[in-house]
């Protein structure tokens, strides 16, 4: 009758060729790189408000390739609405009645976006 011989159950597999090691100047440059990702996103936000500013104010826009625009967009906050509509309902009324009683008495808030072509 054969033995069956026991295997370990975890077994470490190293890789060949060993990985290549990470130097003080990888790490060095990848802060360097986020450092540099901050400004530009700094400088975006600050030239997109600039245009964005000035097209508000009628700016007049330069005849080109690109155009720049804003889009306006006017929300009234609803996330209270089903919570509304059960509290009606629980107090005997239209819910859905009520709901857009309320709706077309709030004041939608006005939000603008620029658009870059």
């Amino acid at each position: 009758m054969a033995t069956q011989q026991s295997i370990p159950q975890s077994l470490t597999v190293v890789p060949f060729p060993a990985p290549k090691g990470i130097t003080q100047l990888e790490l060095g440059f990848l802060l360097s790189l986020r450092g540099r990702l901050h400004q530009l996103q700094s400088q975006v936000e600050s030239a997109e408000q600039s245009i964005k500013t000035r097209l508000e104010t009628g700016a007049t826009l330069e005849p080109g390739d690109h155009r720049a625009e804003l889009k306006e967009n006017f929300r009234r906050n609803v996330s209270w609405k089903d919570v509304a509509i059960r509290l009606a309902e629980r107090l005997r009324m239209n819910g859905e009645r009520y709901c857009a009683k309320v709706l077309n008495s709030t004041k939608p808030t006005r939000s603008t976006s620029l658009v870059l072509e």
